[in-house]
Protein backbone atom coordinates (compact mmCIF):
# COMPACT_ATOMS: atom_id res chain seq x y z
CA UNK A 1 0.00 0.00 0.00
CA UNK A 2 1.07 3.55 -0.79
CA UNK A 3 1.47 6.42 1.60
CA UNK A 4 -1.24 8.04 0.53
CA UNK A 5 -3.67 4.42 0.42
CA UNK A 6 -1.72 4.73 3.95
CA UNK A 7 -2.87 7.89 5.12
CA UNK A 8 -6.60 7.24 3.94
CA UNK A 9 -6.90 4.44 5.56
CA UNK A 10 -6.11 5.83 8.48
CA UNK A 11 -8.16 8.63 7.98
CA UNK A 12 -11.48 7.06 6.93
CA UNK A 13 -10.86 4.77 9.84
CA UNK A 14 -10.65 7.34 12.53
CA UNK A 15 -13.40 8.07 14.60
CA UNK A 16 -16.15 9.99 12.59
CA UNK A 17 -16.18 13.20 15.45
CA UNK A 18 -12.43 13.43 14.32
CA UNK A 19 -13.35 13.52 11.37
CA UNK A 20 -15.85 16.34 10.90
CA UNK A 21 -13.54 18.64 13.08
CA UNK A 22 -11.66 19.05 9.74
CA UNK A 23 -14.01 21.87 8.33
CA UNK A 24 -14.11 23.83 11.60
CA UNK A 25 -10.22 23.70 12.07
CA UNK A 26 -9.78 25.21 8.36
CA UNK A 27 -12.50 27.97 9.31
CA UNK A 28 -11.23 28.65 12.57
CA UNK A 29 -7.52 29.45 10.86
CA UNK A 30 -9.12 31.46 8.01
CA UNK A 31 -10.88 33.49 10.50
CA UNK A 32 -7.94 34.31 12.46
CA UNK A 33 -5.88 35.59 9.49
CA UNK A 34 -6.28 39.28 8.75
CA UNK A 35 -6.58 39.31 5.07
CA UNK A 36 -9.10 36.74 5.02
CA UNK A 37 -11.27 39.77 7.49
CA UNK A 38 -12.89 41.11 4.53
CA UNK A 39 -14.77 37.76 3.57
CA UNK A 40 -16.21 37.10 6.31
CA UNK A 41 -20.06 36.79 6.84
CA UNK A 42 -21.90 40.66 7.14
CA UNK A 43 -25.59 40.23 7.91
CA UNK A 44 -26.61 43.73 8.71
CA UNK A 45 -23.73 45.56 7.07
CA UNK A 46 -22.84 47.39 10.45
CA UNK A 47 -19.49 48.32 10.85
CA UNK A 48 -16.63 45.77 11.73
CA UNK A 49 -15.45 45.24 15.33
CA UNK A 50 -11.63 44.75 16.38
CA UNK A 51 -11.81 40.62 17.78
CA UNK A 52 -11.58 40.72 21.25
CA UNK A 53 -12.48 37.95 24.29
CA UNK A 54 -15.97 37.22 22.98
CA UNK A 55 -14.83 37.04 19.59
CA UNK A 56 -13.17 34.03 20.49
CA UNK A 57 -16.17 32.89 22.07
CA UNK A 58 -17.74 33.36 19.08
CA UNK A 59 -15.36 31.69 16.86
CA UNK A 60 -15.04 28.27 19.40
CA UNK A 61 -19.41 28.22 19.34
CA UNK A 62 -19.23 28.54 15.20
CA UNK A 63 -16.12 26.35 14.60
CA UNK A 64 -15.37 23.18 17.31
CA UNK A 65 -19.45 22.15 17.60
CA UNK A 66 -18.89 20.81 13.50
CA UNK A 67 -17.58 17.97 15.24
CA UNK A 68 -20.61 16.70 16.21
CA UNK A 69 -22.72 17.27 13.23
CA UNK A 70 -23.37 13.70 12.92
CA UNK A 71 -23.37 12.43 16.21
CA UNK A 72 -25.57 14.86 17.78
CA UNK A 73 -26.89 17.04 15.24
CA UNK A 74 -29.16 19.20 16.87
CA UNK A 75 -26.54 20.01 19.35
CA UNK A 76 -23.71 21.11 16.93
CA UNK A 77 -26.49 23.46 15.36
CA UNK A 78 -27.67 24.91 18.98
CA UNK A 79 -23.95 25.70 19.74
CA UNK A 80 -22.86 26.88 16.07
CA UNK A 81 -26.30 29.48 16.29
CA UNK A 82 -25.52 30.70 19.33
CA UNK A 83 -22.18 31.36 18.29
CA UNK A 84 -23.27 32.99 14.49
CA UNK A 85 -25.95 35.28 16.61
CA UNK A 86 -22.93 36.49 18.97
CA UNK A 87 -20.61 36.86 15.89
CA UNK A 88 -23.09 38.99 13.83
CA UNK A 89 -24.53 41.40 16.84
CA UNK A 90 -20.81 41.99 17.79
CA UNK A 91 -20.11 42.65 14.25
CA UNK A 92 -17.17 41.05 14.40
CA UNK A 93 -17.83 39.38 10.62
CA UNK A 94 -15.93 36.00 11.22
CA UNK A 95 -15.05 33.84 8.11
CA UNK A 96 -16.71 31.21 10.60
CA UNK A 97 -19.79 32.40 9.99
CA UNK A 98 -19.69 29.95 6.76
CA UNK A 99 -19.82 27.03 9.43
CA UNK A 100 -23.73 28.35 10.05
CA UNK A 101 -24.89 27.07 5.92
CA UNK A 102 -22.32 23.25 6.88
CA UNK A 103 -24.28 23.07 10.17
CA UNK A 104 -27.92 23.67 8.47
CA UNK A 105 -27.37 21.11 5.77
CA UNK A 106 -25.63 18.65 7.61
CA UNK A 107 -28.73 19.08 10.17
CA UNK A 108 -30.95 18.42 7.28
CA UNK A 109 -29.24 15.44 6.70
CA UNK A 110 -28.60 14.21 10.09
CA UNK A 111 -31.61 15.24 12.42
CA UNK A 112 -33.53 12.46 13.04
CA UNK A 113 -36.14 13.67 15.30
CA UNK A 114 -38.24 17.04 16.00
CA UNK A 115 -37.47 18.54 12.53
CA UNK A 116 -40.21 21.01 11.82
CA UNK A 117 -39.73 22.27 15.46
CA UNK A 118 -36.08 23.09 14.96
CA UNK A 119 -36.77 24.92 11.98
CA UNK A 120 -39.69 27.30 13.34
CA UNK A 121 -37.34 27.84 16.16
CA UNK A 122 -34.77 28.76 13.81
CA UNK A 123 -36.59 30.84 11.83
CA UNK A 124 -37.76 32.55 15.40
CA UNK A 125 -33.87 32.83 16.15
CA UNK A 126 -33.10 34.59 12.71
CA UNK A 127 -36.19 36.80 13.31
CA UNK A 128 -34.97 38.44 16.42
CA UNK A 129 -31.46 38.90 15.28
CA UNK A 130 -32.77 40.65 12.05
CA UNK A 131 -35.01 42.96 14.37
CA UNK A 132 -32.26 43.23 16.53
CA UNK A 133 -29.33 44.30 13.78
CA UNK A 134 -32.10 46.34 12.45
CA UNK A 135 -32.89 48.30 15.78
CA UNK A 136 -28.98 48.54 16.18
CA UNK A 137 -28.65 50.99 13.13
CA UNK A 138 -28.44 48.56 10.08
CA UNK A 139 -28.49 49.54 6.85
CA UNK A 140 -29.34 46.65 5.42
CA UNK A 141 -32.87 46.68 3.90
CA UNK A 142 -35.53 43.97 4.49
CA UNK A 143 -34.54 42.21 1.17
CA UNK A 144 -31.12 41.44 2.13
CA UNK A 145 -32.12 39.67 5.40
CA UNK A 146 -35.32 37.75 3.11
CA UNK A 147 -32.12 37.00 0.76
CA UNK A 148 -29.98 35.54 3.28
CA UNK A 149 -32.55 33.70 4.93
CA UNK A 150 -33.85 31.69 1.83
CA UNK A 151 -29.90 30.98 1.24
CA UNK A 152 -30.09 29.63 4.84
CA UNK A 153 -33.03 27.74 3.63
CA UNK A 154 -31.70 26.45 0.78
CA UNK A 155 -28.48 24.83 2.54
CA UNK A 156 -31.29 22.90 5.07
CA UNK A 157 -32.97 22.15 1.56
CA UNK A 158 -29.74 20.56 0.15
CA UNK A 159 -29.45 18.19 3.23
CA UNK A 160 -32.77 17.25 3.22
CA UNK A 161 -32.56 16.44 -0.36
CA UNK A 162 -29.37 14.03 0.12
CA UNK A 163 -31.64 12.65 3.78
CA UNK A 164 -34.31 11.53 1.44
CA UNK A 165 -32.32 10.28 -1.68
CA UNK A 166 -30.10 8.08 0.97
CA UNK A 167 -33.87 6.64 2.12
CA UNK A 168 -34.93 5.94 -1.18
CA UNK A 169 -31.33 4.30 -2.22
CA UNK A 170 -31.28 2.56 1.12
CA UNK A 171 -35.22 1.27 1.05
CA UNK A 172 -34.28 0.22 -2.81
CA UNK A 173 -30.99 -2.10 -1.84
CA UNK A 174 -33.81 -3.26 1.55
CA UNK A 175 -36.38 -4.38 -1.34
CA UNK A 176 -33.51 -5.84 -3.52
CA UNK A 177 -33.06 -8.11 -0.35
CA UNK A 178 -35.83 -9.16 0.08
CA UNK A 179 -36.48 -9.70 -3.74
CA UNK A 180 -33.05 -11.81 -3.83
CA UNK A 181 -34.26 -13.76 -0.70
CA UNK A 182 -38.00 -14.49 -2.04
CA UNK A 183 -35.95 -15.59 -5.26
CA UNK A 184 -33.28 -18.01 -3.61
CA UNK A 185 -35.90 -19.68 -1.77
CA UNK A 186 -37.83 -20.29 -4.78
CA UNK A 187 -34.68 -21.94 -6.40
CA UNK A 188 -34.19 -24.41 -3.17
CA UNK A 189 -37.86 -25.00 -2.67
CA UNK A 190 -37.81 -26.26 -6.35
CA UNK A 191 -34.63 -27.79 -6.45
CA UNK A 192 -35.94 -29.65 -2.91
CA UNK A 193 -39.31 -30.45 -4.81
CA UNK A 194 -37.29 -32.13 -7.83
CA UNK A 195 -35.12 -34.30 -5.79
CA UNK A 196 -37.46 -35.68 -3.09
CA UNK A 197 -39.78 -36.02 -5.03
CA UNK A 198 -38.35 -37.96 -8.28
CA UNK A 199 -36.75 -40.36 -5.62
CA UNK A 200 -38.87 -40.72 -2.91
CA UNK A 201 -41.89 -41.05 -5.93
CA UNK A 202 -39.47 -43.90 -7.30
CA UNK A 203 -38.69 -45.57 -3.47
CA UNK A 204 -42.33 -45.79 -2.56
CA UNK A 205 -43.23 -47.75 -5.88
CA UNK A 206 -40.59 -50.30 -5.37
CA UNK A 207 -41.44 -50.89 -1.67
CA UNK A 208 -45.24 -51.25 -3.37
CA UNK A 209 -44.11 -54.27 -5.38
CA UNK A 210 -41.92 -55.84 -3.19
CA UNK A 211 -45.19 -56.55 -1.47
CA UNK A 212 -46.52 -58.73 -3.97
CA UNK A 213 -43.47 -60.62 -4.46
CA UNK A 214 -43.00 -62.66 -1.79
CA UNK A 215 -43.25 -65.78 -3.94
CA UNK A 216 -40.50 -64.54 -5.57
CA UNK A 217 -37.21 -64.10 -3.62
CA UNK A 218 -34.90 -62.86 -6.13
CA UNK A 219 -37.33 -60.09 -7.29
CA UNK A 220 -37.75 -58.73 -3.83
CA UNK A 221 -34.05 -58.39 -2.71
CA UNK A 222 -33.81 -56.35 -6.51
CA UNK A 223 -36.41 -54.48 -5.41
CA UNK A 224 -35.31 -53.53 -1.63
CA UNK A 225 -31.87 -53.25 -3.53
CA UNK A 226 -33.57 -50.60 -5.94
CA UNK A 227 -35.16 -48.80 -2.84
CA UNK A 228 -31.54 -48.75 -1.26
CA UNK A 229 -29.60 -47.12 -4.02
CA UNK A 230 -32.26 -44.54 -4.77
CA UNK A 231 -32.66 -43.44 -1.24
CA UNK A 232 -28.86 -42.80 -1.06
CA UNK A 233 -29.27 -40.74 -4.35
CA UNK A 234 -31.91 -38.91 -2.26
CA UNK A 235 -29.32 -38.49 0.92
CA UNK A 236 -26.37 -37.60 -1.26
CA UNK A 237 -28.43 -34.96 -3.34
CA UNK A 238 -30.47 -33.93 -0.23
CA UNK A 239 -26.79 -33.19 1.91
CA UNK A 240 -26.06 -31.25 -0.69
CA UNK A 241 -28.85 -28.63 -0.74
CA UNK A 242 -28.19 -28.82 3.11
CA UNK A 243 -24.49 -27.84 2.64
CA UNK A 244 -25.74 -24.52 0.63
CA UNK A 245 -28.51 -23.97 3.24
CA UNK A 246 -26.07 -24.18 5.76
CA UNK A 247 -22.54 -23.05 4.77
CA UNK A 248 -23.59 -20.17 1.95
CA UNK A 249 -21.93 -20.19 -1.48
CA UNK A 250 -18.94 -17.92 -0.68
CA UNK A 251 -17.63 -21.06 1.62
CA UNK A 252 -18.09 -24.03 -0.88
CA UNK A 253 -14.80 -24.53 -2.50
CA UNK A 254 -15.42 -23.89 -6.55
CA UNK A 255 -18.92 -22.94 -5.75
CA UNK A 256 -19.93 -19.63 -8.21
CA UNK A 257 -19.95 -16.09 -6.30
CA UNK A 258 -23.62 -15.65 -7.16
CA UNK A 259 -26.00 -18.00 -7.43
CA UNK A 260 -27.28 -19.15 -10.92
CA UNK A 261 -30.86 -16.59 -11.67
CA UNK A 262 -32.16 -20.36 -13.06
CA UNK A 263 -30.36 -23.30 -12.41
CA UNK A 264 -29.35 -24.65 -9.23
CA UNK A 265 -28.14 -23.18 -6.49
CA UNK A 266 -24.18 -22.91 -5.84
CA UNK A 267 -22.66 -25.87 -4.44
CA UNK A 268 -25.55 -28.32 -6.13
CA UNK A 269 -24.37 -31.17 -8.74
CA UNK A 270 -25.50 -29.67 -11.75
CA UNK A 271 -27.76 -32.11 -14.27
CA UNK A 272 -27.17 -31.98 -17.63
CA UNK A 273 -29.18 -33.61 -20.52
CA UNK A 274 -26.47 -36.18 -20.79
CA UNK A 275 -27.54 -37.96 -17.53
CA UNK A 276 -31.12 -38.46 -18.88
CA UNK A 277 -29.91 -41.80 -19.10
CA UNK A 278 -29.21 -42.33 -15.56
CA UNK A 279 -33.23 -40.81 -14.90
CA UNK A 280 -34.42 -43.57 -17.36
CA UNK A 281 -32.41 -46.54 -15.99
CA UNK A 282 -33.82 -45.82 -12.56
CA UNK A 283 -37.21 -45.27 -13.60
CA UNK A 284 -37.33 -48.97 -15.53
CA UNK A 285 -35.56 -50.28 -12.23
CA UNK A 286 -39.01 -49.01 -10.91
CA UNK A 287 -40.87 -50.65 -12.72
CA UNK A 288 -41.81 -48.55 -15.56
CA UNK A 289 -41.69 -49.06 -19.22
CA UNK A 290 -39.50 -46.24 -20.67
CA UNK A 291 -38.44 -45.82 -23.87
CA UNK A 292 -35.50 -43.07 -24.32
CA UNK A 293 -35.09 -41.31 -28.17
CA UNK A 294 -31.57 -38.84 -27.47
CA UNK A 295 -29.89 -37.02 -30.16
CA UNK A 296 -27.01 -34.64 -29.23
CA UNK A 297 -24.60 -32.71 -29.97
CA UNK A 298 -21.12 -31.52 -28.31
CA UNK A 299 -21.72 -27.66 -27.20
CA UNK A 300 -19.68 -25.52 -24.72
CA UNK A 301 -20.40 -26.24 -21.37
CA UNK A 302 -21.16 -22.72 -20.84
CA UNK A 303 -23.45 -22.31 -23.66
CA UNK A 304 -25.25 -25.38 -22.78
CA UNK A 305 -24.95 -25.61 -18.87
CA UNK A 306 -28.75 -23.99 -18.45
CA UNK A 307 -30.29 -25.52 -20.84
CA UNK A 308 -28.94 -28.75 -20.30
CA UNK A 309 -29.94 -28.46 -16.33
CA UNK A 310 -33.42 -27.46 -17.47
CA UNK A 311 -33.89 -30.41 -20.03
CA UNK A 312 -32.94 -32.66 -17.12
CA UNK A 313 -35.48 -30.92 -14.63
CA UNK A 314 -38.40 -31.37 -17.25
CA UNK A 315 -37.29 -35.13 -17.97
CA UNK A 316 -36.84 -36.14 -13.91
CA UNK A 317 -40.34 -34.06 -13.23
CA UNK A 318 -42.19 -36.15 -16.22
CA UNK A 319 -41.08 -39.79 -15.44
CA UNK A 320 -41.66 -38.74 -11.76
CA UNK A 321 -45.56 -37.79 -12.31
CA UNK A 322 -45.71 -40.86 -14.65
CA UNK A 323 -44.73 -43.40 -11.63
CA UNK A 324 -47.02 -41.79 -9.17
CA UNK A 325 -50.01 -41.37 -11.59
CA UNK A 326 -49.23 -43.91 -14.57
CA UNK A 327 -46.95 -46.76 -12.73
CA UNK A 328 -46.33 -49.38 -15.52
CA UNK A 329 -48.02 -47.75 -18.18
CA UNK A 330 -45.32 -47.27 -21.43
CA UNK A 331 -43.33 -43.66 -21.01
CA UNK A 332 -41.61 -42.26 -24.25
CA UNK A 333 -38.77 -40.07 -23.91
CA UNK A 334 -37.66 -37.93 -26.60
CA UNK A 335 -34.55 -35.13 -26.46
CA UNK A 336 -33.13 -33.57 -29.41
CA UNK A 337 -30.30 -31.26 -28.82
CA UNK A 338 -28.96 -29.21 -31.61
CA UNK A 339 -26.28 -26.11 -31.36
CA UNK A 340 -29.46 -23.56 -31.03
CA UNK A 341 -32.12 -25.83 -29.20
CA UNK A 342 -33.06 -28.70 -27.11
CA UNK A 343 -36.27 -29.99 -27.70
CA UNK A 344 -37.71 -32.64 -25.31
CA UNK A 345 -40.97 -34.62 -24.82
CA UNK A 346 -42.28 -36.85 -22.34
CA UNK A 347 -45.36 -39.12 -23.30
CA UNK A 348 -47.22 -41.38 -20.72
CA UNK A 349 -49.72 -43.73 -21.82
CA UNK A 350 -53.12 -44.13 -20.28
CA UNK A 351 -52.91 -45.26 -16.38
CA UNK A 352 -53.28 -49.46 -16.57
CA UNK A 353 -54.59 -49.01 -12.95
CA UNK A 354 -56.22 -46.49 -10.82
CA UNK A 355 -53.26 -44.80 -8.93
CA UNK A 356 -53.91 -44.36 -5.09
CA UNK A 357 -51.15 -41.59 -5.46
CA UNK A 358 -52.17 -38.40 -3.85
CA UNK A 359 -53.07 -35.05 -5.87
CA UNK A 360 -49.57 -33.16 -6.72
CA UNK A 361 -49.68 -29.57 -5.62
CA UNK A 362 -48.65 -28.94 -9.21
CA UNK A 363 -45.61 -27.20 -7.89
CA UNK A 364 -43.40 -28.93 -9.80
CA UNK A 365 -44.83 -28.29 -13.52
CA UNK A 366 -45.22 -24.68 -12.50
CA UNK A 367 -41.60 -24.53 -11.61
CA UNK A 368 -40.57 -26.47 -14.92
CA UNK A 369 -43.00 -23.86 -16.96
CA UNK A 370 -40.58 -21.09 -14.69
CA UNK A 371 -37.29 -22.90 -15.67
CA UNK A 372 -37.93 -22.65 -19.28
CA UNK A 373 -39.59 -19.31 -20.17
CA UNK A 374 -36.76 -18.07 -17.88
CA UNK A 375 -34.58 -19.17 -20.60
CA UNK A 376 -36.88 -17.82 -23.59
CA UNK A 377 -38.49 -21.37 -23.92
CA UNK A 378 -41.97 -22.65 -24.48
CA UNK A 379 -43.40 -25.23 -22.08
CA UNK A 380 -46.82 -26.89 -22.30
CA UNK A 381 -48.61 -29.60 -20.78
CA UNK A 382 -51.98 -31.74 -21.98
CA UNK A 383 -54.15 -35.06 -21.78
CA UNK A 384 -54.07 -37.09 -24.47
CA UNK A 385 -57.49 -38.39 -25.91
CA UNK A 386 -56.68 -41.65 -24.89
CA UNK A 387 -56.28 -40.67 -21.29
CA UNK A 388 -52.39 -40.50 -21.44
CA UNK A 389 -50.05 -37.04 -20.74
CA UNK A 390 -47.91 -35.44 -22.95
CA UNK A 391 -44.84 -32.94 -21.51
CA UNK A 392 -43.25 -30.58 -24.13
CA UNK A 393 -40.37 -28.31 -23.65
CA UNK A 394 -38.14 -26.36 -26.17
CA UNK A 395 -35.60 -24.91 -24.70
CA UNK A 396 -32.99 -22.32 -26.59
CA UNK A 397 -29.28 -22.81 -26.00
CA UNK A 398 -27.85 -19.30 -24.60
CA UNK A 399 -24.87 -18.46 -22.73
CA UNK A 400 -25.76 -16.57 -20.27
CA UNK A 401 -22.24 -15.67 -19.29
CA UNK A 402 -22.38 -13.18 -22.75
CA UNK A 403 -25.85 -12.30 -22.84
CA UNK A 404 -26.45 -11.12 -19.16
Amino acid sequence: MSALGRVRHRWYGSPVVVRDLLPGVVLLVASLVPVLRVYGTQLGDLPARPLDGLAAVALVLECLPLALRRRWPLLSLALVSAGFVLDQLRSYHLVAGAAMALSLMSSGLHLDHRRRATAAALTGAYTALATALAVMGSPEGPAGFVTFYLLMVLAWGAGAWLRSARVAEADRRRRAAVTARAEERTRLARELHDVVTHHVTAMVVQAQAARYLAAEPDRVDQALATVADTGRLAVTDLRQLLDVLDAGPSTRVGSPAAPDPVGAPPGVARRSVEDVTDLVRQARRAGQPVELTQETCALPAAAGAEAGLTAYRVVQEALTNALKHAPGSRTDVSVHQTEGEITVQVTTGAPERRSRAAPGSGRGLAGLRERVEALSGTFAVGRRPDGGFDVRAHIPVTDLATSR
